[in-house]
Order: C-alpha cells, then sequence, then structure tokens
C-alpha cells in the first residue's frame, strides 16, 4: 500500500485519499459549520450528515478569496481528517499537497509549517491544479492529442475564481494564466441575492443555497429566448421550479418539491440553438424579467415570509450567466470565453492550435448542464477559422486534479520530486520551494 496522503485542498471542498487509489477516500466541505441549536462546531463529513440540520448554520472556512487566510483552522480540519477519515500517521507518510496558482510566499511558509512541524510528515510536493489535470487527461488517452503534445488548455473553474491555465510538458505557464474573479461562492451569493430579493430572505442559508444552485441552474444556451420564456405566467413558464425549505421537524434538508420539474425546459434544447455570443442583452432588460413574486411586491401584495418554500424561474440560468457574461452585472471582467482567449493568445504562436483543440474543463462550477456547449458557442467566433476548437469536460470535474496527483503519487520518481523534512529543517521553506518550478 501507498504511504502517499494526496490531499487536493480546495476552498470549497477537500478530496484526500491514498496514492495510486482511482478515487480520494474523503470528498468533504472544508469547513466548520455551527447549527442554530448546537454549541458543538461541526467539522468536514460531519456536515454532510443526513441528520443535521444546518439552516442558518454559522460557517467558517480556513479559505478566503482563493487563499488560506486561517492556517489553524485549516490544521484542525487536516487533523479530523487524517485521524478519522484516512486513518493515517502522518509521521511515517509523505504529502502531496495542492495550492493555488500564484500563492503569496508567506502562506506557502505557513503549510510547511502545518506540514512538517504540527503533522510531522516525512516528505512533502506541492503541485499546482492545471498540471495534475493535464497529467491525469493524458494518462487517460495515450494516443491522444494530449498525450501526444504533452500541451493543454485547463480551464479550472473552482470556488473562488476560474483560471486558464495553458501547460506544457506537464509545467504551467504561468506568464500566461488568465484568471476570472468568480468562482462557485460567487454565484451562491448571487443566488442568495436574488432569491431573497424576490422572495424569502435566504442570505444566511449558505448550505442550503450551494444545494439550490447545484440543483437547479443551468447554462443557457439562447438567452434571449429564455429571458422571454420566464416571464410567462403559471405552466407556460417552462423554467418554474419549487424549492421546499427545511421546517426542523419533518425534514432537515431542502428538497424539490416536484423532482421532474427542473426537467421540463429541456425539450427547447432538443432543437439547434440560436447564437448567443454576439447579442447584446442590457440589464434593463434583465430586470424586466421579474417573476410574478416581484411583480406582486411592487403591486403592494403581501408576501408570508413565513412560507416555507420558494419558486425559481430565470435564477436558475441567470447565476451561471455570470461566468459567461459578468459585465453584464457590472463586473470589470471579461466573460469566461474572452478569458481562454487571452490565455492562448499569450503562449507561443505554435501552440495555438494545439491549445484550441485541447481545451479541458475541470471544477465543479463545470457541472451546470450546457457549459461546454455555452462555451463552445461563445469562443467559436474569437477563434480564427483555421483552428479546430474542441471543449472536453472532465469525466468527473471534482475528482479529475485528485486523480492526477494519484497518478503522480504512484510514479516511481515521486520520492526524488520531494522535499523531506531534514531539508526543510536545514534549508528552510523558501529555498526547498525552488524545486517546484512554481
Amino acid at each position: 500500500m501507498s504511504n502517499v496522503v494526496v490531499l487536493d485542498n480546495g476552498a470549497g471542498v477537500i478530496k484526500a485519499g491514498i496514492g495510486g487509489e482511482r478515487d480520494p477516500t474523503a470528498i468533504v466541505p472544508n469547513s466548520m459549520g455551527r447549527p442554530l441549536s448546537s454549541k458543538k462546531w461541526l467539522m468536514a463529513d460531519q456536515l454532510l450528515s443526513p441528520d443535521v440540520d444546518l439552516t442558518s448554520a454559522t460557517a467558517r472556512r480556513p479559505f478566503d478569496r482563493g487563499y488560506l487566510i486561517n492556517p489553524d483552522l485549516q490544521s484542525s480540519i487536516w487533523s479530523h481528517i487524517f485521524s478519522n477519515l484516512l486513518k493515517i500517521t502522518p509521521s511515517h507518510s509523505s504529502l502531496l499537497l495542492t495550492e493555488p496558482l500564484f500563492n503569496l510566499s508567506s502562506i506557502q511558509r505557513s503549510i510547511d509549517e502545518i506540514v512538517f512541524e504540527d503533522f510531522n510528515f516525512k516528505a512533502l510536493y506541492v503541485s499546482d491544479s492545471p498540471s495534475l489535470v493535464h497529467l491525469y487527461e493524458a494518462s487517460r488517452r495515450p494516443y491522444g492529442l494530449v498525450s501526444k503534445a504533452q500541451c493543454s488548455l485547463v480551464v479550472d473553474c473552482g470556488f473562488s475564481f476560474t483560471h486558464a491555465s495553458p501547460v506544457f510538458q506537464n509545467f504551467t505557464l504561468n506568464y500566461a494564466v488568465k484568471r476570472l474573479d468568480l468562482g462557485g461562492k460567487a454565484l451562491s451569493n448571487y443566488l442568495k441575492e436574488l432569491v431573497s430579493y424576490r422572495s424569502v430572505n435566504l442570505m444566511d442559508e449558505s448550505f442550503l443555497m450551494d444545494h439550490v444552485k447545484e440543483e437547479l441552474c443551468f447554462v443557457s444556451l439562447d438567452l434571449p429566448r429564455d429571458l422571454h420564456i420566464a416571464r410567462k405566467p403559471g405552466k407556460d413558464n417552462l423554467f418554474r421550479c419549487t424549492y421546499v425549505l427545511p421546517d426542523g421537524i419533518t425534514h432537515t434538508k431542502g428538497f424539490l418539491k416536484d423532482p421532474e420539474e427542473p426537467k421540463r425546459y429541456l425539450p427547447l434544447y432538443d432543437e439547434a440553438p440560436q447564437q448567443v455570443a454576439g447579442e447584446q442583452i442590457d440589464m434593463d432588460q434583465l430586470e424586466n424579467t421579474d417573476n410574478s413574486e416581484d411583480r406582486n411586491r411592487r403591486n403592494g401584495s403581501k408576501i408570508d415570509l413565513t412560507k416555507n418554500e420558494f419558486g425559481l424561474t430565470n435564477e436558475r440560468f441567470l447565476v451561471p450567466e455570470m461566468m459567461f457574461r459578468p459585465a453584464d452585472l457590472g463586473l470589470n471582467q471579461a466573460g469566461l470565453a474572452e478569458c481562454i482567449h487571452r490565455a492562448i493568445s499569450s503562449c507561443h504562436s505554435h501552440l495555438h492550435p494545439v491549445l484550441y483543440e485541447s481545451i479541458i474543463l475541470t471544477g465543479g462550477s463545470t457541472l451546470f448542464p450546457h457549459f461546454a456547449k455555452r462555451l463552445e458557442m461563445d469562443l467559436r467566433p474569437l477563434v480564427p477559422d483555421k483552428y479546430r476548437l474542441k471543449i472536453t469536460t472532465q469525466e468527473d470535474p471534482i475528482l479529475g486534479v485528485w486523480r492526477g496527483g494519484s497518478l503522480l503519487a504512484s510514479s516511481p520518481d515521486f520520492d526524488a520530486m520531494c522535499i523531506t523534512k531534514s531539508e526543510y529543517e536545514e534549508l528552510g521553506s523558501a529555498r526547498c520551494r525552488k524545486r517546484f518550478f512554481h
């Protein structure tokens, strides 16, 4: 059995397991939460228990805006995972750890202290996500373009932000990486605002709204048409869904009132959609798509804030729309297609045709239905006609980075790539880090 612990330390979700295995042992939130009815903080896997009511729970996360700001909290979460979930002894193990691109040296020092001084790991290897995704995809298709050219563009839509990262011969080309300051957390926050304004105040319901987003949101392939349909009343509105809030008595988790409702819009997408990329949707048009609850509010009708359910219509596609048109929401950011185009344009021109043909999507936010199709529609007008465009979504975008790490940890060269505890004690963090070429 391998004695390498592989830890994909995401800001939203931690994936932890033993090198050489296909799937991680633990996939848990990288956070602590305290339910309203309890004085006890719950950690990682405890938050996933079906009996726990997380309504209005207080949440604490070690990461903020993509960077580690609370090393002590991170150390506590790791300790829980190592002892209770992985059941390993760190002093007998090596660690393969992922960290964000362009991590600050002060944060790197804090991480090294945790690894070597708090947990006494034998050795450490630190990697960024794009190179591990590239490694895994190249190994899956040894005769494919990614493997033959040893080149790909990894689009990682994470919890705090999104990176478009060219990878060449297993090294991320840092000078060409482009970042979009939007990720799963920003999308959840936007959904909270929309629902709180239109129906019931859910601004404190982080865990609940993450579930609503994952269950109901999708990417629009024809925004003008979908906005028009979302204005229709009653059953003519194919996007309307009802979500039932937990009541803390009969059910402690939220759920869909009708599990079939979210799929009613799918026949619209069986036909070829219109081109979206060139169309302009102004904010006035978005404002005018209010649902009946909005109209009731503006007409002075009273809304019962004690009700235990709420409806969603255009929120379902307006939330993921942030990734593609952040400027429409007042954010001074390029959309995802433009972000990818800029990243590839920053590379040598000889790499352009290969990069456009080997775009790999990873990260939880790429799981929205129609994500890859919409990205291709937005990106195609930006790509020269002489180049092929191919976008691949990983078979499991949440586990892609971890699986790449597991593959690397089981390679015969892995031990030689690590820094050992004795090297860390002799040379210090900064000099040891130079070995990782970050």
